[in-house]
């Protein structure tokens, strides 16, 4: 692929921290979401219901999808994606976190 060719392609990387404030509610949206997957198998359904069940950061990863960020931009093809989604340390006031400084 030349210079040219490669240039046409962009990453996109965004880094979020959330706060669950409502686990219950979380849990549940991420259930009612699964339920509503009509293209999901049913072996997987139950492996998910279990997943959202014992983690919110499971939870979050079926109710966010990075696509939506740029499914209406205008002249672009989404070329690839993946996303993970994991419980994390914070610290919101320590001075040494900062997302600028994250690779």
């Amino acid at each position: 692929m030349s210079a040219t060719e490669t240039s046409r392609y962009v990453r996109l990387q965004v880094d979020l921290m959330l706060e669950v404030t409502g686990s219950t509610d979380l849990t549940r949206a991420a259930l009612d979401q699964i339920e509503g997957d009509e293209f999901m198998l049913d072996e997987e359904r139950g492996h998910a219901r279990q997943a959202v069940q014992d983690d919110p950061a499971e939870a979050l990863a079926y109710l966010v999808d990075p696509v939506d960020l740029v499914g209406d931009v205008p002249g672009i093809e989404l070329a690839q994606a993946s996303w993970t989604s994991e419980i994390a340390a914070f610290d919101p006031e320590a001075v040494d976190w900062d997302l600028d400084d994250m690779e």
